[in-house]
Parts: C-alpha cells; sequence; structure tokens
C-alpha cells in the first residue's frame, strides 16, 4: 500500500494508473473516492461520465504542485505542458489538506497499479 504525503503528513492512500486504460478509466464508475489516484504520463483529466466532481493536482517530475483545479463532472482541464503526471481525489480535498501550487509531494509505501476492470 502506498500513501500520498506532504510535509511529512499522510494525507491519503494512494493508487496508481500507469497504462493507458487505467489513465483512461480514472475515477470512472465509483460513487466516491476516499484515496487518491496518480495518473502517470498525464497532461489533461476529464470528468465525462463522473459521478462526483474531483480536485486534480498536476505535478512536474520532482512531484511539485504545478497547478489544482476542480472539476465538476462532464468537463475537461487545459493541457498542462510542465505536467509529468496528475494526482485526482474528491473535489475539495486538497484545499483541505492545505496542499498548494510548488508544494512538495511524496509518495511512501508500495505503490500498486489502480483496478481498473
Amino acid at each position: 500500500m502506498a500513501w500520498l504525503v506532504h510535509e511529512g503528513t499522510v494525507l491519503a492512500t494512494l493508487e496508481r494508473a500507469d497504462s493507458v486504460r487505467s489513465r483512461t478509466v480514472g475515477l470512472l464508475g465509483r460513487e466516491s473516492f476516499d484515496g487518491a489516484l496518480l495518473l502517470e504520463k498525464t497532461r489533461s483529466v476529464h470528468t465525462v461520465g463522473m459521478k462526483f466532481p474531483i480536485d486534480v493536482a498536476f505535478l512536474d517530475d520532482e512531484m511539485r504542485v504545478l497547478k489544482i483545479v476542480t472539476l465538476s463532472k462532464h468537463r475537461m482541464t487545459r493541457l498542462e505542458w510542465r505536467a509529468s503526471c496528475a494526482i485526482e481525489t474528491e473535489a475539495g480535498r486538497f484545499s483541505h489538506w492545505n496542499v498548494q501550487p510548488g508544494d512538495m509531494l511524496e509518495i511512501r509505501g508500495d505503490l500498486e497499479p489502480a483496478d481498473d476492470t
């Protein structure tokens, strides 16, 4: 199991979407989501077909937060060219966690692929 960490504090459990299929599926089909989902090699996300709004943090290669956006259902972000990955979680979580652009995030533990079936 892996955890998303900010300034030494565990924020949430973390799943990984590292294949094209798992990145395409993302959080689709879920009623809610208590953790965070790391979308590798991602510069844009959508919420078409989603059942709840999400927060998206775009990160660079060093896990520095470049931008955070909140997406309601059936929306799409612009391309974030400098991003190497994105982290999705339920809307309001990054604000609750006090994570802002410029902050460094960390992954601890064994990062396992998300269930994309």
